[in-house]
C-alpha cells in the first residue's frame, strides 16, 4: 500500500461573489498531489490563481467545491476551531515579506508561535528557537531586532519561525521574491537543507525559473488550471 500523500486536491473550484451577478471563478477543477518529503515549485503568471490556491491549501480560505485531503483526512467538514488546530499542527508559512514584529528580537519572533499557542515562552521554546537560529546561521543575532538585520537575514528568521513547530508541510509564497540573487540563493538552500535533513515537505510559489529548476517537481498553474 502506497504512503498517504502530504496533500491531495481533486477537482477544486474557487469562486468569489457566489450567487451575485459578479460571481467569478478563479480556480477551475484543480487537482494536485504533494508526497511526503517532496520539494515542489508552483509557477504561473500573475493572476493565474497561485495565491488563492496556496490560501486554500493553507486552510486560510475555503474552496467552493472539490475535495482536499491533508495527510489523508478531508478538511471540508472542519469548523473554524478545527481548521486552526489542523493549521497549527501541520502547516508552516513563509511569505515574500517576512512579517516579523519589529518590537521583538529575532529569537522572540521565532518563538512567537509558542506565545500565540501557550500565552508564554518556556525554556524549551527558547532552546528550540536558539537551535533553529543556529541552523539558519543567526544564533549570534538572536537578541537583535528586525530593523538591525538585512533583508536576507530577516527572511532567514522567518524561515526559522515557520519551522519552529516541526510542521511536516511548509507553504512558501515567493519567499525569495524580495531578495537580491545571493540572499535568494541562501534562503532557497536553507529550505532545501531542511527538506533533506528533516523530511519536511515544501510547496513553494516562485517566479524564479532558476530556483524552480532545483526543485523535485514543478507544477504550473495557468488561468486557474494545472497546465
Amino acid at each position: 500500500m502506497s504512503e498517504i500523500p502530504m496533500l491531495e486536491l481533486s477537482d477544486v473550484h474557487k469562486s468569489y461573489g457566489v450567487g451575485t451577478p459578479v460571481e467569478t471563478e478563479v480556480l477551475h477543477g484543480v487537482g494536485l498531489r504533494v508526497d511526503r518529503g517532496e520539494f515542489v515549485a508552483l509557477m504561473g503568471p500573475s493572476g493565474s490563481g497561485k495565491s488563492t490556491l496556496l490560501n486554500i491549501i493553507g486552510l486560510l480560505e475555503p474552496m467552493t467545491s472539490g475535495e482536499y485531503l491533508l495527510l489523508g483526512k478531508s478538511v471540508a467538514s472542519l469548523n473554524d476551531e478545527e481548521l486552526t488546530l489542523r493549521r497549527g499542527d501541520t502547516l508552516g508559512f513563509v511569505f515574500q515579506f517576512h512579517h516579523l514584529l519589529p518590537a521583538f528580537t529575532a529569537l522572540e519572533n521565532v518563538m512567537m508561535p509558542a506565545l500565540i499557542r501557550n500565552g508564554r515562552f518556556s525554556e524549551q521554546d527558547r532552546a528550540q528557537g536558539l537551535q533553529l537560529l543556529d541552523k539558519v546561521g543567526l544564533k549570534a543575532a538572536a537578541q537583535k531586532r528586525p530593523g538591525e538585520l538585512s533583508g536576507g537575514m530577516q527572511q532567514r528568521v522567518a524561515v526559522a519561525r515557520a519551522l519552529v513547530r516541526s510542521s511536516p508541510l511548509v507553504l512558501a509564497d515567493e519567499p525569495t521574491g524580495n531578495l537580491d540573487s545571493q540572499s535568494a540563493d541562501d534562503v532557497f538552500a536553507l529550505l532545501r537543507q531542511f527538506n533533506k535533513d528533516e523530511g519536511t515537505s515544501f510547496l513553494i510559489v516562485t517566479h524564479d525559473a532558476r530556483l524552480a529548476e532545483r526543485c523535485d517537481r514543478v507544477i504550473e498553474l495557468v488561468d486557474g488550471r494545472i497546465a
